[in-house]
């Protein structure tokens, strides 16, 4: 096992398995991206490696960013918000197949983060939510992009304006989620379908996969300018100070429009 920061790597039958170590809700900030975009920049050049694993320990497989978490005051140069999507997009640019295991919640930034994997073996105790209206703030990651591309323009229109939660059953029959299995045995059929992917022509899988994710990569850089000026603008707003206190009160949001 190799470490970076927060995030193991282990690579055996020609698989990745790259794990988050930062349970209970796998919370991702600056330094969890610039270690993942570590790994991805080495497991690139490394012919032992021809599908990924991403798997998280704890409860969430990620619940975005920490709202309870002091947030450091911008000063010069890009603020906090611009770097975090900054490294996150670098993200998008790995060449190799990835498959999530998902063993719980995904949630707002978690569910962009989710989708960065081709592919998703999600358990039934799995929970995918866009609940940035819940908060009163626009989707980010990308997500106004990654999900209407994955799901439909519908699906994704209803998990953006109502916020609610979807289970691993529910998102296995949307196409958000590609194998429904068993908690315990998730890790094991997330690795199953890896492993069946790299036991092909690697060169013919890197590029196939290539040409379906054309522009995707500057794709979601492109969106996520977008997301953070719409974020930015509603930051300021009283609805968004009454869902960030409605989150952390555990209630229904009493929301004005302004």
């Amino acid at each position: 096992m190799t470490r970076y920061g927060d995030v193991s790597l282990v690579i055996e039958d020609e698989v990745a398995v790259v794990e988050i170590h930062r349970p209970p809700h796998n919370y991702f900030d600056v330094q969890l991206f610039s270690d993942l975009a570590a790994i991805f920049r080495d497991l690139e050049g490394e012919p032992g490696c021809r599908a990924v694993v991403m798997a998280s320990e704890g409860k969430s497989f990620c619940a975005g960013t920490d709202f309870g978490k002091a947030v450091e005051p911008n000063g010069p140069g890009p603020s906090r918000a611009e770097r975090l999507y900054s490294a996150g997009a670098q993200l998008f640019s790995f060449g190799k197949p990835i498959v999530a295991a998902i063993q719980g919640p995904a949630i707002g930034g978690g569910l962009g983060f989710a989708l960065l994997a081709d592919f998703r073996v999600v358990s039934p105790d799995a929970r995918f939510a866009a609940n940035f209206v819940k908060i009163g703030i626009h989707p980010g990651f990308g997500l106004t992009y990654t999900l209407p591309r994955l799901i439909g323009i519908q699906k994704a229109s209803l998990m953006f304006y109502t916020g609610r939660r979807i289970n691993g059953q529910e998102a296995v029959s949307w196409g958000l989620g590609d194998v429904l299995a068993p908690a315990d045995q998730l890790r094991q059929e997330a690795k199953k379908l890896a492993v069946e992917i790299a036991q092909e022509a690697p060169l013919a899988v890197q590029s196939t996969r290539a040409t379906i994710r054309t522009g995707l990569a500057d794709k979601v850089k492109e969106q996520l300018a977008h997301e953070l000026a719409e974020q930015n603008r509603l930051r300021l707003t009283d609805d968004h100070q009454e869902g960030l206190r409605a989150v952390s009160e555990r209630r229904p949001g009493r929301f004005f429009g302004r």
